[in-house]
């Protein structure tokens, strides 16, 4: 796919992960998980320009040795999306282009999710964020506090997002009835609005459920979502590595 409106795909991949130090550099099946999350995102054929955004020598010199394209950006960026933002500042893009923040740790993102999240801002220029969820079906995914949930309402925007269980639905919690969201950290911002976002301060939702979307709701921000098919599941500790070999 390729949009009269600038795609810019930036991917933030930081060493020193607390659960998991190193992890963009980790190898999967013979090529590190910052090369498989490129890699994948490349062959989607959506992007204009897909860059990594790191704050280490090391990824960044392994970036330049299979051919991406990346950029140094500081160690003291708070957020994945202040590193997408510090990077842009680096780049030349203009300010009608979609900026989509992949997470450097997602090697198997459908390239699907990525076509319907970006379609969200390209067709309907009202809305200056998107990202996307899948149906959980199962009491245990929705009982995981590893797992972010999401609820909407009747447009398909986000009303809230939680570790815990959303909704909850009597004195046990969980109902089979009910619809459960697993929410995918994938982002997509129009230019203007992501600069605009992160020099917001943090909000009070956001911090107790450490959530940066959450800032967007509580600022007031609509967030539009696209309920999509996906098996994805990101790296977040060494054991997932085995996962995602099996999948390979």
């Amino acid at each position: 796919m390729r949009s009269e409106v600038p795609i810019i795909g930036i991917i933030p991949a930081r060493y020193g992960s607390c659960r998991f130090p190193g992890k963009p550099l980790a190898q999967i099946a013979g090529k590190s998980l910052i090369q498989r999350t490129y890699e994948n995102a490349f062959h989607s054929d959506h992007f204009d320009h897909l860059i990594v955004a790191t704050d280490d020598e090391r990824i960044f010199e392994h970036v330049k040795d299979f051919n991406g394209e990346v950029v140094m950006t500081s160690i003291n960026c708070p957020t994945g999306t202040d590193r997408v933002v510090e990077a842009l500042q680096q780049l030349q893009f203009t300010h009608d282009s979609i900026i989509v923040n992949i997470q450097g740790d997602a090697p198997l993102l459908e390239s699907k999710v990525v076509h319907e999240v970006i379609d969200l801002l390209r067709f309907d220029n009202q809305e200056v964020m998107a990202t996307a969820v899948f149906p959980i079906t199962s009491e245990d995914e929705a009982r995981d506090p590893h797992v972010v949930k999401c609820v909407l309402d009747k447009s398909g925007r986000a009303l809230y997002f939680s570790r815990g269980l959303i909704p909850h639905c009597g004195e046990a919690g969980y109902h089979p009835s009910a619809q459960y969201y697993h929410h995918l950290g994938l982002y997509a911002y129009r230019y203007d609005f992501l600069q605009q976002f992160v020099s917001l301060e943090p909000t009070p939702l956001q911090l107790a459920e450490d959530l940066e979307q959450l800032k967007a709701l509580e600022y007031g921000f609509s967030i539009k979502v696209a309920i999509v098919e996906s098996q994805s599941f990101g790296v977040d500790r060494p054991e997932d590595i085995k996962r995602v070999e099996k999948v390979l």
